[in-house]
């Protein structure tokens, strides 16, 4: 019998995409978070100074086997597909939901309170719906404040995922996880046309990372990481996640450093 692990939330930055993606680990009622298999095992010893008069026992031993399995929202998407693919690739079970079996963008999205009800309020029903259900922990991707003054953060787009950031660290206090990327990069796919997103992204990061030390004084200047943040290629993103899905001790919100230090531990 197995289980979900977790349940995952992607929410892109608008910079990488006009989705909503949500997975987590998820863990129903009805369904025991780990397979206890028990083994039959023959085990023949010899008393002390017995050359020939050995006994034989059978030990019945029981293992504790987790069976990993995550439920991903939005996982037609630009990010929700490299969630799966990763893992997928670590042996994880992955069950992806979306609106529809490709992913579709709309310019309406656009509009206030269109995004306020996909990126906020369809959160919040999602974590409170994973609370209920029983499941062990939920990982959201958000989206970096870029450093902007206040007024600008009031727009709905970043409201509505502090909203749901808020839902998901109140609802699992030791076990929720928010990971806030900048520009995420790769190929990506929009309605039929292929965007090298890696061509901008790739070097960028690169150029980013060898003057970090330079430009961190400027980090302090209003809205500055909107040219001073690095951005994260979707794959680090992807196993960043995988990496909350295995480690019960990754919980709460991670920049996007953080991001790349957790993509790291589970690359190789």
């Amino acid at each position: 019998m197995t289980s979900f692990r977790a349940f995952l939330g992607v929410s892109a930055p608008p910079l990488s995409s006009l989705g909503t993606t949500a997975s987590f680990p998820t863990l129903p009622n009805s369904l025991t978070q780990r397979r206890l298999c028990k083994f039959g095992v023959k085990c023949s010893y010899a008393e002390a100074g017995t050359s020939d008069d050995s006994r034989s026992a059978t030990i019945d031993v029981v293992a504790d086997v987790k069976n990993e399995r995550i439920v991903v929202l939005g996982g037609s998407g630009f990010v929700g597909s490299a969630i799966c693919k990763a893992a997928v690739s670590k042996g994880i079970e992955v069950l992806s939901l979306s609106r529809s079996g490709r992913p579709t963008y709309s310019v309406s999205w656009v509009d206030q309170e269109q995004m306020k009800r996909i990126n906020g309020e369809a959160n919040v029903v999602a974590v409170n719906a994973a609370k209920d259900f029983g499941i062990p922990k939920f990982i959201l991707i958000s989206v970096h404040d870029y450093n902007l003054p206040p007024f600008l953060l009031q727009y709905a787009y970043f409201t509505s995922k502090r909203k749901a950031e808020s839902e998901v660290l109140s609802k699992y206090p030791s076990s929720g996880v928010v990971l806030r990327p900048g520009f995420i990069y790769e190929k990506r796919r929009v309605d039929g046309f292929e965007l090298p997103l890696d061509l901008v992204g790739e070097p960028l990061e690169k150029v980013l990372s060898a003057v970090e030390n330079f430009t961190k004084p400027l980090k302090s200047l209003p809205a500055s990481d909107l040219i001073l943040a690095p951005p994260v290629s979707v794959d680090d993103l992807a196993y960043a996640v995988i990496n909350a899905v295995t480690d019960d001790d990754f919980f709460g919100v991670f920049t996007i450093e953080q991001i790349k230090e957790a993509a790291a531990k589970v690359k190789v």
